[in-house]
């Protein structure tokens, strides 16, 4: 979920015009929050997509931009079917 935005007004030429928000993981990880790139106009307060690693960093194509988190999609609901255990 998002919990917030980051304002940077130095940073690498090439992230210009990109918008930082911070990201909560939800679920079974204890990972603690991290800044991600929105370039699909996500907010505080929406659940979104994440990917991470080398697929965030190829996101404009021929040029590998420095960061680790992209925003990929914002969620509209989730169904999870619950299974039983034996």
């Amino acid at each position: 979920m998002v919990i917030g935005n980051v304002w940077a007004t130095r940073k690498e030429d090439d992230l210009t015009g990109l918008k930082f928000l911070v990201v909560e993981p939800h679920g079974l990880s204890a990972e603690k929050s991290f800044v991600a790139v929105d370039r699909i106009g996500a907010g505080v307060g929406d659940q979104v997509l994440v990917t991470r690693g080398s697929s965030a960093s190829n996101m404009s194509g021929d040029i590998r931009l420095p960061i680790d988190a992209l925003i990929i999609g914002i969620i509209d609901s989730v169904d999870v079917e619950k299974k039983e255990v034996k």
